[in-house]
């Protein structure tokens, strides 16, 4: 194989492997609105799983909502997020592993979500956190989601 040829060829894989690569990942839309199913305020879904590389975009349908992660509630690597009231945020989840978010001003009443991301490795460690209110409660129905999930794999 002449050298032209082969330039040729490693770029044409290159470029279908990059082009692979953003094919696959996706963007899921999780909004924060102020009524859900339960008629409370709430992150719709609440429970998202998805692939490392995957992005989810948080919409604050209705105002006066934000998004943060939980501290302890995402795997080691992964970098903390968060935004100010009625602000869209988009974040890309590269690391495995399960990631807690709240907003801020609801998290007592159990404005919270949890999201899977591949083959999620700090369970134990963010079931371990702590939370005020009703997000005590909604946490334990998202893990018990979450081992649903798992079990079925």
């Amino acid at each position: 194989m002449t050298r032209n040829k082969f330039s040729a060829l490693l770029y044409a894989i290159t470029l279908f492997a990059m082009n692979c690569g953003m094919a696959s990942a996706a963007e899921i839309e999780v909004k924060m609105l102020n009524q859900g199913a339960d008629s409370t305020m709430v992150f719709e879904p609440a429970f998202v799983k998805i692939a490392p590389g995957d992005k989810i975009r948080f919409i604050p349908t209705d105002k006066g909502h934000n998004v943060e992660s939980i501290d302890g509630m995402f795997p080691a690597g992964a970098a903390p997020f968060g935004t100010t009231n009625n602000e869209e945020l988009t974040v890309t989840f590269d690391v495995p592993g399960v990631y807690g978010v709240k907003c801020k001003l609801h998290y007592g009443m159990g404005m919270v979500a949890l999201i899977s991301v591949g083959d999620p490795q700090n369970v134990t460690q963010a079931q371990a956190v702590s939370h005020p209110g009703k997000a005590k409660k909604v946490f334990t129905a998202l893990f018990g989601q979450l081992a649903t999930t798992t079990a079925s794999k």
